[in-house]
């Protein structure tokens, strides 16, 4: 094997590896959120989920992938140990897909007529490849570059195959490498190969791909084969296990299975085979493997591992809880929803970070619904618990922006794009909500503390404005929350009218001053209620206007809402309907 016979085999595994992330990539954006809907309504039936478990491993083309996604879902609390099992042992078998994609190769040159020699890849290869490149360059939509994308991801895949099988063709008259594969023709040797090769790429497809390239040397016999896919089995358990760093212990329990699993799997295959061998000596042990061949012993091996371990879930479970004990008290702890797991499935972390920030948006409606209690009836400790939830909406902010920024920087589509932004300024208007929501406790505990009293003429004036508040935070958040149009339509108008009553209200202020029917202290506080209550609804405003922006597909919040308040007939007839209801009684 010469230098550019090197070159070109490295050449070719990385075109291999490069065109299998790319495929990967484009096939989970276009099922990642199905996928995730499939997982989550797993139910606790070990057949259902090996079905789901292949399925969604033969969609997205790694099994890896698979059980790091269940991981997650796992340490998420979507998932349980317990339904987890199943999925894991199916993406065993999922992931055999791609072997019998790579045995196409295979089909050159096989003399099986017209109709064969169409499905070879030097035939369509370059086809998909032009019309992958097209879609992907030439349409701005989204889901046709995904498709484009995995088109793409095909062909350099299946070139990159080429390459490899061409590069290694000429080992069959080498000495050296006869000599060397000859060791394999050890099962532990063979085993153990596989295992490392599979650990250090990171994928057990990809190792079948390089065994499949392997076999056009002739070298590569059904001897030594059995025993390196049964290796690449269990060296794909290595990112699994690397998932589950600082995950909970359900979490690692599930990355352990997928080892366990394919440990248990060969001790009790391997030696099950040889002896049958012993027994009635199989032929076919020192014929020469075929592409084909290699697809078809690593499907049977993992079916068959697969319908021999499926009825044993719960002894995996029962054997994951005792190796991996409980923690005691962090299991108590809130579970971690914003799971970096996710991340290489942008439609799935988005999902799961709109799940935190409508935790988020509840809290901070609380802050705010209790806030505006305290106003006419204080009390110490709900004013102190409004505090503690303006806390964890900081908390909120800092660890939903950090892990948005990292969704944002993901290859995305379009759309979940614009939901990533929305989000990224929703929690920022939250955030500003609940700051709103603790000035106005502080005002309250200051109006207690003192003894101050608003004169009731102001007090009714303050009911009114504070039952408006109370409205558009229900309705923002709402809206967010349910993603509801109808109710984020609500909220711009009633800002409007919020906008009006404080500037009413501020003047009305005045005059009790110059009449001497306030005080100057009492008067700092009134006009700094006024102040948090017009600047909540600015923020509510900002919220709905993003629920609405979203739908649309009009991200200009300014030209927006210039559009909506010049020629919305919806929004002049709920302004006025608003103004009636909250307006009109202060100023009779």
């Amino acid at each position: 094997m010469d230098l550019f016979s090197i070159l070109t085999l490295i050449g070719g595994l990385s075109f291999f590896l490069f065109g299998m992330s790319l495929m990967g990539s484009g096939l989970e954006k276009i099922s990642g959120g199905r996928m995730k809907g499939i997982l989550e309504k797993v139910s606790n039936t070990p057949l259902k989920g090996v079905l789901l478990g292949a399925l969604v491993t033969a969609v997205i083309q790694s099994s890896s992938a698979t059980t790091v996604m269940v991981v997650g879902f796992v340490n998420s609390g979507i998932m349980t140990l317990s339904q987890s099992i199943g999925i894991i042992m199916g993406a065993n078998i999922g992931t055999t897909a791609t072997g019998w994609l790579l045995s196409l190769n295979s089909l050159e040159g096989s003399g099986m007529g017209m109709l064969v020699r169409l499905f070879q890849p030097s035939s369509f290869t370059p086809v998909l490849a032009f019309i992958g490149i097209v879609m992907f360059k030439c349409t701005g939509r989204s889901r046709k570059r995904d498709v484009g994308s995995i088109l793409l991801g095909f062909a350099v895949l299946m070139f990159g195959m080429a390459q490899m099988s061409s590069s290694m063709a000429g080992l069959r008259e080498s000495p050296v490498f006869i000599e060397m594969v000859t060791a394999f023709s050890n099962p532990i040797l063979a085993l153990l190969a596989g295992t490392v090769l599979t650990a250090l790429i990171q994928s057990s497809s990809a190792s079948i791909g390089i065994i499949q390239a392997l076999s056009v040397t002739g070298a590569i016999d059904m001897q030594m084969t059995i025993p390196l896919i049964v290796g690449a089995s269990i060296g794909a358990a290595a990112p699994c296990l690397l998932s589950a760093i600082g995950a909970n212990t359900n979490a690692k329990r599930a990355a352990y299975t997928y080892l366990y699993f394919n440990v248990i799997g060969a001790v009790l295959l391997m030696p099950l085979f040889y002896l049958l061998d012993g027994i009635f000596h199989f032929g076919f042990q020192d014929m020469t493997a075929s592409a084909v061949d290699i697809a078809l012993i690593n499907t049977v091996f993992n079916v068959i591992k697969t319908v021999l371990l499926v009825p044993f879930t719960k002894q995996f479970e029962k054997m994951m809880c005792i190796t991996i004990k409980d923690r005691g008290n962090s299991e108590a702890e809130s579970i971690a929803l914003l799971d970096q797991r996710f991340l290489s499935v942008p439609s799935i972390a988005i999902g799961q970070a709109k799940q935190v920030v409508v935790k988020m948006a509840e809290i901070t409606q609380k802050a705010m619904t209790e806030a505006l209690a305290e106003v006419t009836q204080f009390d110490k400790k709900k004013a102190d618990k409004v505090a503690e939830y303006e806390n964890r909406t900081d908390e909120f902010e800092d660890k939903l922006g950090r892990y948005l920024v990292q969704v944002s920087r993901m290859s995305m589509t379009e759309a979940e794009s614009n939901k990533v932004s929305v989000m990224l300024h929703s929690i920022g208007d939250l955030e500003r909500i609940a700051d709103h929501a603790d000035n106005i406790v502080n005002l309250a505990r200051e109006l207690a503390e003192k003894k101050l009293v608003f004169s009731d003429e102001a007090k009714k004036e303050i009911d009114a404005i504070i039952t408006a508040l109370k409205d558009i935070v229900r309705y923002a958040i709402g809206a967010f929350i349910e993603d509801d149009a109808e109710q984020a339509a609500k909220v711009e108008p009633l800002e409007e009218v919020i906008d009006l009553m404080k500037d009413e209200l501020r003047t009305r202020h005045v005059k009790r001053l110059q009449n001497a029917e306030c005080t100057i202290e009492n008067g700092f506080v009134y006009n700094d209620l006024l102040t948090n209550i017009e600047r909540a609804s600015d923020h509510c405003s900002n919220i709905a206007v993003s629920v609405l922006q979203l739908q649309s597909a009009a991200m200009d919040t300014h030209e927006y809402l210039r559009d909506v308040k010049k020629n919305g007939e919806a929004f002049k007839e709920t302004y006025q309907a608003y103004k009636i209801k909250y307006y009109n009684p202060i100023k009779m």
